[in-house]
């Protein structure tokens, strides 16, 4: 099975990125979008001067609970940036969302609770409400992981989308919010 097969098993069709789009990224944007791929394992993620976006991390389920996940955490971990990624909110009938959530809590994640991030899908039309986490070595204020987002969802997401899927995704203000006064509870506080 290839890298885009493994992933496209495991995340949610309205979280995928098409094989094509990240195909380009990874051949047009090779510079900053980037792939760690094992048998056990495929990471992609973007990687600017101040911090490190996950697009997608996946564990094969033979090689969960061996540290695997931790060790690629830890590599990007020494590179002394933020660590940020997209998350699904608990889906009490997956129960990978809750060991997702239980995972990024062990290795010093946060929650980004001012950010707010709702994208229509293109496939499916829906709109998709995802939480954001972070790992800081410097303690980054959320409202500079707001910004890291919204470059993030600039450079990468929306990257030629008319182009591969015949439709824009929203502008980013529509997309990602910023609300110090938000009364988003902490996903991680009861993991």
């Amino acid at each position: 099975m290839n890298w885009y097969e493994k992933l496209n098993q495991y995340f949610p069709i309205e979280e995928m990125k098409s094989k094509e789009h990240m195909e380009v990224l990874l051949e047009e944007k090779g510079d900053i979008y980037l792939k760690d791929e094992g048998p056990n394992h495929v990471l992609m993620y973007v990687e600017l001067d101040h911090f490190i976006f996950i697009d997608y991390l996946f564990v094969s389920k033979d090689a969960r609970g061996q540290g695997l996940g931790h060790k690629l955490l830890e590599k990007l971990k020494q590179k002394g940036k933020a660590i940020i990624l997209e998350v699904e909110p608990i889906n009490y009938e997956d129960t990978d969302t809750a060991k997702r959530l239980k995972f990024y809590k062990r290795e010093g994640f946060e929650h980004a609770q001012s950010i707010g991030y709702r994208r229509r899908s293109l496939a499916t039309n829906e709109i998709n409400k995802m939480e954001i986490l972070y790992w800081s070595p410097l303690n980054e204020s959320e409202e500079t992981i707001y910004k890291a987002m919204r470059k993030t969802y600039q450079l990468i997401h929306t990257y030629k989308d008319q182009e591969f899927y015949g439709a824009s995704y929203q502008d980013v203000e529509e997309v990602l919010t910023y609300n110090e006064e938000s009364d988003n509870k902490d996903i991680l506080k009861n993991i």
